[in-house]
């Protein structure tokens, strides 16, 4: 968990933190007759709501993902979802509006872009005539409410 951490604690940096957004990443033992495995999960939450959750999202809908939900736990994203979130880290702040993350099959860059700190009312303004991911409008909106409070630079 020690590599998770460390990637946490870079995305908490660009993540504006009056919105309450935290990512988790977690694996939960599962034991049986016939041994163990673990279950890894990826979530979202904005305040207390549950907004993006792996591998759930693959149950409401299957077409998400590269590794189909039948293989799970024994295949799955997170590895994927993990040099996503790397990519999107060293990303540099000009170049993450327009950029296209190709291996985005989740709609996880525009949470991302949405509780970006480096996003000011403008580039905000741009990122909302662009996303229809319904969580990633969730954090936009938060997002905004807190853009619109500040004072103008």
């Amino acid at each position: 968990m020690a590599q998770w951490s460390k990637l946490q604690k870079r995305l908490y940096d660009l993540i504006s933190p009056e919105i309450d957004l935290q990512i988790h990443c977690g694996v939960y033992r599962m034991q049986s007759q016939y041994g163990s495995a673990g279950l890894p999960r990826y979530w979202i939450t904005l305040g207390k709501e549950i907004i993006w959750d792996y591998p759930k999202m693959l149950v409401e809908q299957p077409q998400l993902g590269e590794a189909p939900l039948e293989w799970y736990p024994y295949g799955t994203d997170i590895r994927n979802i993990s040099d996503l979130l790397r990519e999107y880290i060293d990303t540099p702040a000009e170049d993450l509006l327009e950029k296209e993350f190709v291996n985005d099959h989740w709609g996880l860059t525009n949470i991302l872009k949405a509780a970006d700190r480096r996003f000011g009312r403008r580039r905000l303004q741009l990122l909302k005539k662009r996303i229809g991911n319904k969580a990633a409008r969730k954090v936009l909106m938060k997002r905004m409410q807190v853009v619109a409070t500040e004072p103008a630079a």
